[in-house]
C-alpha cells in the first residue's frame, strides 16, 4: 500500500515538474524579443520606433561613421548570423548589403529593404551612378519618406511576431501621426515664402525638397565624395547672391572647410544640419527632423 502511494506521489510530482517547465519555458518563449540589426542609426530610429521594448536593436554603423564607406567585420556577420530581422535602406546607400546577405548562413533571416515602394529621385551625375547606382539613398530624410520605411519595418516585425501584431500597428500609428503633424506644420510654413532655394554641404536633401517643393544646391555631391572644382564654386557663389542665400548649412561628417569659405565669400552665417546617418547632439528622429525644417524655414524668410 505504501509503496503504491510513494509511486502515485512521485508520479504526481514529475508530472507538475513538467508541467512548471513546460510554463516557464511557454512563458520565456512569449517574452522572447525580436533581435534586430539595423544598417544605420536612422533605420536604428525607426525600427526602435515601431519595435519599443519587444526588439534589441543592433547597429552596424557606427556612430561618427559614414554608411556609405562602412565595411562589415567578422563580428557583424556573426551578428547577422544570429539576427531575426536584418534592415537596410537601400537605394545604394549600403553597397555591401548584397555581398554581406550572401555571406552568413540565416535562412531563418528576414530581410527588410526599408525604401521598397519608393518613387525613387534618379542621380544625374554619369560617375555617381556608375559607382553607387541610379538613385539618391536619402530617403529617410523625408517625413514622407521616413513613414514609408517605417511602414516596411513594421510589416516585418509582424511577420516575425504575429502574435504582437496590434503592438506594433499602434506603435506604427503614433509615429506615422508625429509624422504628419510635423509636415502639415511645416508644409504650411513653406508654402509662405517665396524663395524656396538653401544650400548645403552634401546633397543629401532631395527627399525633402521633393516634400515641400524646395530647391537644395550643394558644395559636394550625393555622396560627400571630393571638394567642389573652382568652376563649381564659382556657380554656387552665383546661386548665392542670386537666391540671396543667408545660411549656409553643414553636415557632421561633411567636412565645413569650403562650406565656410563660401559663407564667407557671400556674407552669410554657417549652420549645422542633421542627416541623422549617426546619433547627433542627443536628438531622436522627430526632434532633429524638427530642427532640420526649422533652420531651413528660418533661412528662407
Amino acid at each position: 500500500m505504501f509503496k503504491k502511494f510513494l509511486t502515485l506521489f512521485l508520479t504526481i510530482s514529475i508530472f507538475f515538474s513538467f508541467t512548471a517547465c513546460s510554463n516557464n519555458s511557454t512563458s520565456n518563449s512569449s517574452n522572447k524579443k525580436l533581435k534586430v540589426v539595423v544598417s544605420f542609426n536612422a533605420m536604428k530610429e525607426f525600427a526602435y520606433a515601431v519595435g519599443k521594448d519587444k526588439i534589441t536593436i543592433v547597429n552596424m554603423t557606427p556612430n561618427g561613421t559614414e554608411p556609405h564607406d562602412f565595411e562589415p567585420k567578422t563580428k557583424d556577420i556573426e551578428t547577422l548570423t544570429n539576427a531575426d530581422i536584418f534592415i537596410y535602406s537601400g537605394l545604394g546607400m549600403e553597397s555591401w548589403t548584397s555581398k554581406t546577405l550572401k555571406s552568413i548562413n540565416n535562412k531563418n533571416l528576414i530581410t527588410v529593404e526599408a525604401s521598397n515602394g519608393v518613387n525613387g529621385i534618379k542621380n544625374t551625375d554619369a560617375g555617381e551612378i556608375k559607382e553607387h547606382g541610379t538613385y539618391d539613398p536619402h530617403l529617410w530624410i523625408s517625413l514622407k519618406g521616413a513613414e514609408l520605411e517605417t511602414k516596411n519595418i513594421e510589416n516585418a516585425f509582424i511577420k516575425a511576431d504575429s502574435k504582437n501584431k496590434a503592438f506594433y500597428e499602434k506603435n506604427y500609428a503614433d509615429f506615422k501621426e508625429q509624422l504628419e503633424e510635423l509636415y502639415n506644420n511645416y508644409d504650411q510654413k513653406f508654402k509662405t515664402v517665396k524663395n524656396k532655394s538653401f544650400v548645403t554641404g552634401h546633397a543629401a536633401f532631395a527627399y525633402l525638397c521633393r516634400d515641400f517643393g524646395l530647391k537644395q544646391d550643394s558644395v559636394e555631391d550625393v555622396f560627400a565624395e571630393g571638394e567642389p572644382s573652382t568652376k563649381k564654386l564659382a556657380e554656387l557663389t552665383d546661386f548665392c547672391k542670386k537666391n540671396k542665400i543667408q545660411t549656409v548649412f553643414v553636415e557632421d561628417m561633411v567636412s565645413p572647410k569650403v562650406s565656410q569659405t563660401l559663407a564667407r565669400e557671400v556674407g552669410a552665417k554657417v549652420e549645422k544640419i542633421y542627416t541623422i546617418e549617426s546619433k547627433e547632439d542627443g536628438k531622436d528622429y522627430i526632434n532633429a527632423m524638427k530642427s532640420n525644417l526649422e533652420m531651413i524655414y528660418s533661412s528662407l524668410k
